[in-house]
């Protein structure tokens, strides 16, 4: 049976623009259209020309964009005692090795965000299927897994974006908050966009950015017209 079209989403259908518009337009156009009362999230989605069966092709990665994404993240460290101090005083809810791993495997999973130290992977190996599936275990392509524990505590507790192209080679991040002026909002975009176009993976042939979107969490996206290492 087809979802049932409220009145809101009809009248914001008629407001996407026709076109493809420059970044900081694009995030204009996104203020335009009626939403909830609460304050949305502004979400990036880029359509890569990447095959994610190549394993150098599948994407993933983090980014601390330059005004942060309005919202703070609940991290965890696996680390050695001596180490979950810092850690803890970083921003972590909680901080440890072996009671960690048993209390997370015994159903606790209060987090958004897993750090760990290198010599505490063998330790957490049986976390695997746990956090596997719900993409929270610590990797060392998204930063996740660094000798630094305090340090990257520190970054993703304070909204340090992951990323991860899925299997038709889309990544969608949140890159901040509609109540942000246009210029952090644009700051943002463009940062993520950089860091992306970075990230090409060197096995790439023809087009690598497709396509790109911006949208409100409860808003139609908003394409922007993007043309090699320029998006405004």
């Amino acid at each position: 049976m087809p979802t049932k079209r409220t009145k809101r989403s009809k009248a914001n259908e008629a407001l996407i623009p026709a076109e493809p518009l420059p970044a900081g337009e694009a995030i204009a156009a996104l203020r335009k259209f009626t939403g909830p009362k609460f304050d949305q999230s502004v979400e990036i989605a880029m359509f890569l020309g990447i095959d994610t069966r190549q394993a150098d092709q599948n994407l993933r990665g983090s980014v601390s964009l330059p005004n942060g994404i309005g919202k703070s993240k609940r991290v965890v460290a696996f680390c050695q005692s001596d180490v979950a101090k810092d850690a803890l005083a970083a921003g972590a809810i909680k901080a440890g090795g072996e009671e960690l791993v048993q209390e997370i495997n015994a159903g606790w999973m209060d987090f958004d965000v897993a750090v760990a130290s290198p010599d505490m992977m063998r330790v957490m190996s049986t976390l695997g299927k746990v956090l596997g599936p719900k993409g929270l275990m610590p990797s060392p392509k998204n930063g996740t897994v660094t000798p630094r524990v305090a340090e990257a505590v520190a970054e993703f507790a304070a909204g340090k974006v992951e990323f991860r192209a899925d299997k038709a080679g889309n990544v969608h991040a949140v890159i901040g908050k509609l109540s942000f002026d246009d210029k952090s909002l644009l700051e943002n975009l463009e940062h993520f966009v950089q860091t992306i176009e970075k990230a090409k993976p060197s096995s790439v042939k023809g087009i690598y950015i497709k396509k790109i979107s911006v949208s409100g969490s409860m808003t139609p996206g908003v394409q922007i017209a993007y043309s090699t290492g320029e998006t405004a």
